[in-house]
């Protein structure tokens, strides 16, 4: 009769405990702190970082933007069920505000690099790329690799702030680095003869190949680095990184991504 009293307060005292797990595993969850998603729903506004400056995702147009990351920007909100609203930045101050929440997702060909994912969480990827030189056609010869380009004679040129600078700085030890301001305006310095040579994403050489007579894009083929682009969401924040992947994973199931990428690739 002992044995089996003691067994009896064995499982009161198991079925106790487990109750009492639960209870506080469903308080846990209730006081799990709000996921952006909730944030956005609530207001009915997705506010999009992007930078308008980095054909063919995000190009700044009068008032408004065009390019692959800006529509695939309105069909997330469309699946939210919310307005887009787009908040202009640098690449230079693309972390800052950021990490200030003057955005809910940062859009537009940006790189997926260590340094930022300490600071932030990455959507799946959505597209595989590398850097690639971009040149004036009569140097497409002789500026191929990273040996070549890093002599003294030559003119590197890049935009501040993001990943091409990056490139640039821990590549080149003799050649000329040059820092330009305005992504949209540096192309014309290669043509001009003002600088030899930008290092690049190979879609946006690509693209810019086609616009500027006289610049080519060089191995596009075989790029320099392999890197990748996503989309910036905040640290930590499973649920909102859950629906953004799950939106993007349909986007590309059905052809949406690709149609959108052609249509601005052309």
């Amino acid at each position: 009769m002992k044995i089996i009293a003691l067994v009896a307060d064995a499982v009161r005292g198991a079925a106790f405990l487990t109750t009492m797990g639960l209870a506080c595993a469903g308080a846990a969850r209730a006081q799990a702190p709000a996921s952006q998603l909730d944030t956005i729903l609530s207001a009915g506004t997705l506010r999009i970082c992007t930078a308008g400056d980095y054909k063919p995702f995000t190009v700044a147009v009068g008032e408004g933007y065009e390019g692959v990351d800006i529509e695939m920007a309105q069909s997330l909100a469309k699946a939210l069920g919310v307005e887009p609203r787009f908040v202009r930045t640098k690449w230079a101050d693309l972390m800052p505000d950021f990490l200030a929440g003057k955005c809910d997702i940062a859009m537009g060909g940006i790189g997926v690099t260590l340094e930022r994912q300490k600071r932030a969480f990455y959507s799946a990827p959505t597209l595989a790329t590398g850097k690639v030189p971009l040149v004036r056609c009569a140097d497409k010869d002789r500026l191929q690799t990273v040996a070549d380009i890093d002599k003294p004679g030559t003119t590197v040129i890049f935009n501040p702030g993001g990943t091409n600078e990056r490139f640039a700085r821990t590549s080149f030890k003799q050649a000329k680095l040059q820092l330009h301001t305005d992504n949209v305006s540096i192309f014309d310095e290669i043509l001009a003869g003002r600088a030899d040579v930008m290092i690049t994403e190979a879609r946006e050489a690509t693209i810019q190949e086609k616009l500027k007579p006289g610049l080519c894009a060089v191995n596009t083929d075989k790029p320099l680095t392999f890197s990748e682009i996503a989309y910036l969401l905040p640290r930590g924040d499973v649920v909102f990184k859950a629906f953004v992947d799950q939106w993007l994973h349909i986007a590309k199931s059905t052809g949406e991504y690709q149609r959108i990428f052609d249509k601005h690739f052309r």
